[in-house]
This record gives structure tokens, C-alpha cells and sequence, in this order.
């Protein structure tokens, strides 16, 4: 290549640094190349590592050091500065280095954050990434910030440096915290058989897994999603589990779908919450995802955690089966799977009743969403449904019920009876929903006693019978003369007229309720009933990217949750508040959580006469004032 190949070779990479300059300015933006002193102004620097020769990818590689060299290139690292300069000139000269011996000297670089900036081999870099090249070596020196949890950028970074050390990685980044955790639990158990050691395994991750994904990520299009290709990857894997290996036209295939539910999960297409049933069945079904007409007989399957001997939770959910088999008769096939492992292998049952030809599959644990998506995605002429309320997707419709309105009243109910103003609560697993369960039963007995407080004890498991016994115990042990189970006791001596959930007064030596004082209660038959009738009496359209995304939150009003109190031991002036109160709860006149509501830190959650949003629920990962107990260092999410 001779010299002035290489000036047109300049004269083009300045015209897309040109475009890109005009683009961010048109903005508002500076065209700029991003320098290290104008970024760090106001961050505290702690301390500086050398980390020696690194190669680095070139996309990390995003600026320069002094304000004056960023004047030299656009944003995108590409030439601003004319043709006659010796800029230029030497600008060139490295193009035809690069072609006909190829850049080998390292630059000089800051890392920050897990970005680079160039103090010496600005040029190089241009040239390099003009040429769509992939790394270029460097001798680093880390910058590590003050650690500052309220800074999400920086919460992460100090996860990255500890992922860094354990496996050398530099390519990858997150939007979220705890992702390079989850990340590196993965590459724990990856080992491929060709691998010898964790240095290999971790270079083999990068070159066969990670950047072939990213390659067809991008291809089809994910750039355009306001996520890094990091949060795709471990969002696929999360679903499909770590390759040994990438098939392009499986993960091809795979894509396409899948690529839709990351726009979903980025936030660029917003759900619809159906708060309450509607009456149009055209108004539920064409926003629910893809399906065929049904058959004449409708073939439906639930599938269960546990089993309705063991679990109170899989034995409401059985009820709800049974109604819709009383209500639909011949017209509707049903059949259930129990004992299905709350991990990625329930996908294997889905896939089994999806080639069996179900209709329709309710999987009733939240717990076992990824399964369900990834089985959504592959058998798109079977529909499912999972019972959870935190996770929105295209191919997955949630459903769960607003609990919380009546535990707000078996609070009332509680706060109105209870001798030691010391209520006992026994949570199975910090999540969300629990946690909206435990402050709305908390806001409901300080709205009629301001004395009382609610502690709580923690399973952390589902349906644990044996556990719940001993925490009862030690709540009993505290003083507490109320407790809250959050699941009915195993026996279910009371499931036909109370449900899943209870309110107890006492607990006797067998660890039975002497007193059943209250109840929020699940009828899980008046969802299943209704959105069978919707299915059997309209045609599901085929599945689109137009389409809306429907999640079903549902409560009092809909009748998929209730609640009852003991007339002989509620006082009756609670019991005229408790029905006026429901009443107003059915009619969306009141709301459980309407403001002020403070946490236990003092800090005010809900504003006076606010009311909390569903994301503020659905997420609520705090205790109001009166709880207590602690949370657990990290709410878990299923």
C-alpha cells in the first residue's frame, strides 16, 4: 500500500468521524472523544494498580487522557483533524504499518470502570478500530475508585474487580448488580473437557462461547437494546443454561424469540397490568401471546411444586382444577404433574406435556418461570401461563393475585385481639411478595392498635411444615399471642373454608391452632375458570411483535382472593370496620398502601395520601416501622 492509498483511507475514516461529531452535536451532545480528566472530575481516586501488558478489546477502549488530544477524534475514535496535517500524515504511515507488518507495539492506557483511555497510541487505536480490528495490547494502570454503594456504576465495578482477579476477564459488563456473581457461579461448573485448567477454561469461555453469542446478538440486532451484550448472555443462560459449545443456527433459531423477550425485560415495551377481569373475552385474548383455535375439548395441565398431602399451596391450586373441571365438564380435559423440580430441569415435564399436546400449562410456581420460558419459546402452539408477579415477558403471561388486601384486613383483624401487642409472623422466603404480604398484615393491626408490633421468622423454603412448627414456637416464646402463618398449616383442617392462608391465636403442644381467628384466602378456581372460558370462546391470534404484553393482577374485586374472620372472636365493632373496609377494598375505594408509610430507618416509602404504585409492591424489598425483625442481607428474586 503506498502512501496516498492510505491518505483515502484517512479521508474515509474522517468522514465517519465527521458523521458521528454532527450526530452528537445535532443532540446536544459533544462530539468529542471522551477524555480521563473531564471524567474523574469530582471522583475520588483510592489508589492505582499496574497491571502489567493486557490485552485489551478494542470496543472497551472508548477514550482518550488530556482534553486537548480528544479535540483530534470524533466519539467513535475515528481522524476530525484535515488531510494536510501532519496528523494526518502520521495517521496514515500507521495504516500502512498496519497492513503490511501489522501494530504490534502496546499503547499506554487508564482503566476505569473497566473502560480504557489512551495516554500514549491514540493513532493506533483509531487505526485499529477503523479496521474493525479486535484487541490491541497494553500496559494498564487501574484507577479504583471510593467504594460508593449509592453509585450503581461504581456498587459494580467493585463486583467486576473481584470476577477480574478470579478469572482475568475484561470484555464483559453488566447494568445490574450482583451479574458478575451470577456470571461467575456459572463458569465455576463450566469445564469443558479440553480444558486443563481455570486460565484455559476462562480464554475458551471468552473465544467459544461468549463471542460467538455476541456476534449473532448483534447481528440481529441487539445493539439497538439499551442493555450490554453482557446482561443478554447471562439472561440467556439464565433460561437455557451454559453451552459446552455454540451452535450458530441453534442459537440462531433461539434468538430471534429470545431477542424480543430482552426488549420486554429492558424496559423498551411496557406491560399491561390487568388489574381486574374484563368482560370482552377480545379484550384478554388478543393481548395473550401465541396459540392455536383450540380443540373442541380443551387440554390443560398444572404443574406442581410438591404434592396436595405435603403442600397447602399445590392443594389450593388443586382445588382450582377441580372447580374448572365441575364447571366445564366435557368440554375441558385436565390433568396435573406434581413433584416437578423447582429448577431447570421442570423444563424437561413442560416439554413433555407441550409434545403430549396440551392446550394450555399453568405453572403454579414462580420458581420455575425460567423453565417455563424457555419451553414458551420452543412450543409455541402451547400456551403458558406462570403463577408469579415480578417477571413480565412476551411468550409467558404471569398471574398472581393481590394477597396483600386481605392480609391488610386479617392485620385489623390481629391488631383488635391480640393481649401482648406483640404479633408473630412466619415468613417462608424474603421476596417481594412476602414481604408486601408482611406490611400490609402490619399497616392493617397498627391501623386499629398504634401499640403493636409484628416480628417475623424466617423459613426461607415453601411449604415447610416442620420449620414452621419450631418458628411459631419462638414467636410464641417473644410474647406473641397472634401468629401469621403465610401458608396454612399442613393438615388443612380448615382448607375448605379458610384456604391457604391463616391468622392463628395460640399454638398447643402438637403445634395446631387452637384458634382461627382470621384468613386471607386463595380461590384459585375463579381465575382458572375465567381465563378457560376466554380461551374456549375466542380464537387466539397469532403471536406478533405488535401485540401487548398482559400480566394479571387480580384481587377482592375478582374474587381470586377473599377473607373471613371468627365472628365469636373478632370484637364486633372491628367486624363492622373489617366489612366496611373490604368493601371499600372491592370497590377500589381504599387502598392498603396509602401513604405515609415509613420504614424501619424512618425513611418515608409512600407520601401522605399517596398510594403505592405496583412496581413499589411487587418490588418492595423494606419493613414499615413496626416490623421488627431484619431482612436478610440481599431480598431473593425468583
Amino acid at each position: 500500500m503506498d502512501i496516498k492509498e492510505a491518505e483515502s483511507y484517512y479521508i474515509a475514516a474522517r468522514k465517519m468521524g465527521m458523521r458521528d461529531y454532527s450526530r452528537n452535536i445535532s443532540k446536544g451532545q459533544s462530539g468529542y472523544l471522551p477524555f480521563m480528566e473531564g471524567v474523574l472530575k469530582n471522583i475520588e481516586i483510592l489508589y492505582e494498580i499496574d497491571l502489567g501488558i493486557v490485552d485489551l478489546p478494542l470496543k472497551k477502549i472508548v477514550g482518550t487522557y488530556t482534553y486537548s488530544r480528544s479535540r483530534s477524534f470524533a466519539i467513535n475514535f475515528m481522524p476530525l483533524l484535515t488531510t494536510r496535517t501532519e496528523f494526518a500524515q502520521k495517521w496514515s504511515a500507521l495504516c500502512v504499518a498496519h497492513i503490511e507488518e501489522g501494530i504490534r507495539d502496546p499503547i499506554k492506557v487508564y482503566e476505569y470502570l473497566n473502560w480504557f483511555y489512551v495516554i500514549e497510541g491514540n493513532k493506533r487505536v483509531s487505526v485499529l478500530k477503523y479496521y474493525d480490528a479486535y484487541s490491541i495490547h497494553g500496559h494498564v494502570t487501574r484507577l479504583v475508585p471510593k467504594r460508593d454503594e449509592s453509585d450503581i456504576n461504581i456498587s459494580i465495578y467493585y463486583e467486576f474487580l473481584d470476577f477480574y482477579k478470579k478469572t482475568g476477564i475484561n470484555l464483559i459488563w453488566f447494568t445490574k448488580r450482583n451479574s458478575f456473581n451470577l456470571l461467575n457461579s456459572y463458569l465455576e461448573e463450566y469445564m469443558p473437557d479440553y480444558c486443563l485448567a481455570d486460565r484455559d477454561k476462562h480464554k475458551d469461555f471468552i473465544s467459544s462461547i461468549y463471542l460467538p453469542f455476541r456476534k449473532v446478538y448483534l447481528d440481529l440486532g441487539g445493539q439497538k437494546l439499551p442493555i450490554t451484550t453482557g446482561d443478554a448472555f447471562l439472561e440467556y443462560i439464565t433460561v437455557y443454561g451454559m453451552p459446552d459449545n455454540i451452535d450458530e443456527d441453534i442459537l440462531k433459531s433461539r434468538m430471534a424469540g429470545f431477542i424480543l423477550e430482552l426488549e420486554q425485560m429492558s424496559g423498551n415495551k411496557n406491560a399491561e397490568i390487568q388489574t381486574m377481569p374484563v368482560d370482552s373475552g377480545e379484550n384478554l385474548i388478543t393481548t395473550l401471546t401465541t396459540f392455536v383455535r383450540p380443540k373442541k375439548i380443551l387440554k390443560v395441565a398444572f404443574v406442581y411444586a410438591k404434592d396436595i398431602k405435603s403442600s397447602s399451596w399445590t392443594y389450593s391450586q388443586e382445588m382450582g382444577r377441580h372447580h374448572v373441571n365441575n364447571i366445564f365438564g366435557e368440554n375441558i380435559s385436565t390433568s396435573f404433574a406434581d413433584h416437578v423440580p423447582e429448577t431447570p430441569e421442570a423444563y424437561d415435564t413442560l416439554k413433555q406435556l407441550a409434545e403430549e399436546g396440551y392446550d394450555v400449562v399453568f405453572v403454579t410456581s414462580p420458581a420455575m418461570i425460567n423453565a417455563t420460558l424457555k419451553a414458551a419459546l420452543e412450543f409455541t402452539n402451547t400456551k403458558f401461563l406462570n403463577c408469579s408477579e415480578t417477571h413480565t415477558f412476551k411468550h409467558v403471561n404471569t398471574y398472581f393475585g393481590r394477597i396483600y388486601e386481605p392480609r391488610f384486613l386479617a392485620g385489623i383483624a390481629a391488631g383488635s385481639v391480640t393481649k401482648s401487642n406483640l404479633l408473630g409472623y412466619v415468613g417462608t422466603s424474603p421476596i417481594p411478595g412476602v414481604i408486601n404480604g408482611i406490611n400490609s398484615f402490619a399497616l392493617g393491626a397498627k391501623m386499629v392498635n398504634p401499640a403493636v408490633r409484628v416480628r417475623v421468622e424466617w423459613l426461607n423454603s415453601w411449604d415447610d411444615w416442620a420449620g414452621a412448627v419450631t418458628a411459631s414456637e419462638n414467636l410464641t416464646k417473644m410474647g406473641a399471642d397472634i401468629i401469621s402463618h403465610h401458608d396454612t398449616l399442613s393438615n388443612r383442617e380448615f382448607s375448605s373454608e379458610y384456604g391457604v392462608y391463616s391468622v392463628l391465636n395460640g399454638i398447643d403442644g402438637d403445634g395446631k391452632a387452637n384458634e382461627y381467628i382470621a384468613a386471607p384466602v386463595w380461590n384459585w378456581g375463579i381465575f382458572y375458570e375465567k381465563m378457560l372460558r376466554s380461551l374456549m370462546n375466542s380464537a387466539w391470534k397469532p403471536f406478533g411483535t405488535e401485540q401487548k404484553v398482559i400480566n394479571f393482577w387480580w384481587g377482592m374485586d375478582s374474587g381470586i382472593v377473599d377473607f373471613f374472620y371468627s365472628k365469636r372472636l373478632v370484637p364486633r365493632e372491628t367486624q363492622k370496620l373489617l366489612d366496611f373496609l373490604k368493601n371499600m377494598i372491592v370497590n377500589d375505594v381504599f387502598h392498603p398502601f396509602t401513604g405515609p408509610i415509613f420504614s424501619q430507618d424512618g425513611t418515608l416509602m409512600v407520601k401522605n395520601d399517596q398510594l403505592a404504585t405496583r412496581e413499589q409492591i411487587v418490588g418492595m424489598d423494606w419493613f414499615a416501622d413496626i416490623v421488627e425483625s431484619e431482612l436478610p442481607p440481599v431480598v431473593a428474586q425468583v
